[in-house]
């Protein structure tokens, strides 16, 4: 439109237009400069017919949760490292392949190998009791013989470091309450090498977990590489309450801890691949996906089977619905997060050179419960349209957008500049199964994984589809 400032570019600009045309150029104008506005504002309404496609579709049946559970009937858990994960994994791309998705892949990535053995703690005073324990991920092992030695109980790091006098040569238990996972698994995580500074031979830690019923929960832990390296396990919630009771009534605690468990040389694992290409900008990609690895108990269902399999479940309702978005759509699941992170961070050595391509990141860890909404972390800009794609979620009730989202294995893109995000769920119970023998199938519900499914399907598929990406 020419600017009606400048009168000399206009063929009548020496002509006084009537006062009747004045306005209806001042309408005119008012209109054409808000129709951006209007246009930013139509964005829910363009996706709109969309998402109530893929949501309708979405709870017509429970594919996604009759997949997961033949993965996990089939497979069982997936430690990195071992032949369950690649089993699993031949089938998921076989399975893929079958679904018709677009350059469907293995991509090699070398994994930590880490193998549990047998073991086992004894409680010998003040009374025999065979104890309920897991080996910590990537602990050493014990001697043949086990160790054997008297348990000393602390609550925090402060107490470790008040009762230093009192710890060589003893077996360290820390009985700290949950207090969030963020800050209770320091002492998972740090436990071991802390106590060992203090010349103790071993390191027992109160399951992080929100609830228990007698069930231990395992994890990843670190070592400090200049300190020795202890044997540390996880007891289950109830016993670490009740070692500590009989502390306090001064009766002397011994046990004996066994654990076989040894590192081999890294093993060859593969982080799974599928797309739906895009038609306009194939080269722009949306990423979304899980961890497809486990812990070596339970079957990895609700940590990250449900994560991994809804993201499939969102990829394949997308192309059955024959949604063809202008940039590629591409799902991925991550292997061996939990005690390597070697997926992730393999994953973006295999695409730094079109990292700038990577528009939005999203993965989903946190249970494959009933969806609520994301978290995003990205620009304001960017927020703003997250939330509105968003709001196209209320009918299944998982409409709330709010600040802070990503994961463990979309860290490495977010680090870069990638926006990134994650399902916000009713997880209340994530922390009462997370990692142990009770993350199985019967915790996770298949309305519930759909509608993850299709919460998951309309974010990417609308931001994969907008004329413009993602602002940063």
């Amino acid at each position: 439109m020419p600017n009606t400032t400048d009168r000399a570019q206009l063929p009548t600009s020496h002509i006084p237009l009537p006062t009747w045309a004045t306005g209806l150029c001042l309408v005119a104008a008012l209109l054409l400069t808000a129709a951006p506005a209007a246009s930013a504002q139509s964005l829910a309404d363009t996706y709109r017919p969309a998402a109530q496609r893929i949501i309708q579709r979405a709870q017509a049946d429970s594919s996604a949760w009759n997949t997961l559970a033949e993965l996990t009937d089939r497979f069982g858990h997936r430690l990195s490292g071992s032949e369950s994960l690649e089993n699993a994994i031949d089938w998921i791309l076989a399975e893929m392949k079958k679904d018709g998705f677009d350059a469907v892949r293995g991509e090699p990535v070398m994994v930590p190998h880490w193998v549990r053995g047998n073991e086992s703690l004894e409680l010998i005073a003040p009374r025999p009791a065979r104890l309920p324990m897991l080996g910590l991920g990537m602990s050493v092992g014990t001697p043949p013989e086990g160790i054997t030695a008297d348990v000393i109980v602390v609550s925090s790091f402060e107490e470790l470091e008040a009762r230093s006098s009192e710890l060589a040569g003893k077996i360290v238990l820390y009985d700290a309450p949950f207090n969030g996972y963020g800050q209770t698994v320091a002492y998972r995580t740090q436990g071991a090498s802390r106590a060992a500074r203090h010349g103790a031979v071993a390191a027992l830690v109160r399951s992080i977990a929100s609830e228990s019923m007698a069930s231990p929960h395992t994890g990843t832990m670190t070592y400090d590489s200049t300190i020795a390296r202890i044997p540390t396990a996880a007891i289950t919630v109830e016993d670490a309450m009740m070692l500590h009771r009989m502390q306090e009534r001064g009766s002397p605690i011994r046990v004996t801890l066994k654990m076989e468990a040894t590192t081999l040389p890294d093993a060859r694992s593969r982080n799974v691949v599928a797309e739906i290409r895009g038609t306009e900008r194939p080269d722009e990609v949306v990423v979304l996906g899980g961890h497809i690895d486990s812990w070596d108990v339970g079957q990895g269902a609700m940590d990250d089977g449900g994560g991994c399999v809804a993201a499939w479940e969102a990829l394949r309702l997308i192309r059955e619905l024959g949604l063809k978005p202008r940039r590629t759509i591409r799902v991925v699941f991550w292997t061996n997060e939990e005690n390597g992170t070697r997926g992730g961070t393999g994953y973006l050595d295999a695409h730094r050179d079109r990292v700038d391509q990577h528009i939005l990141a999203l993965e989903s860890d946190n249970g494959a419960f009933r969806p609520r909404g994301f978290g995003f972390t990205g620009s304001d800009k960017a927020l703003a349209i997250i939330a509105e794609i968003g709001s196209l979620l209320e009918p299944i009730g998982a409409d709330s957008v709010s600040r802070g989202g990503g994961g463990a294995d979309i860290g490495p893109l977010m680090e870069q500049g990638v926006p990134g995000m994650s399902p916000r769920v009713d997880g209340e119970r994530y922390f009462w199964y997370h990692h142990s023998h009770a993350d199985t199938m019967d915790k996770l519900d298949p309305a519930h994984m759909q509608q993850l499914a299709a919460a998951m399907a309309v974010m990417v598929y609308a931001v994969a589809d907008m004329p413009q990406p993602l602002p940063r």
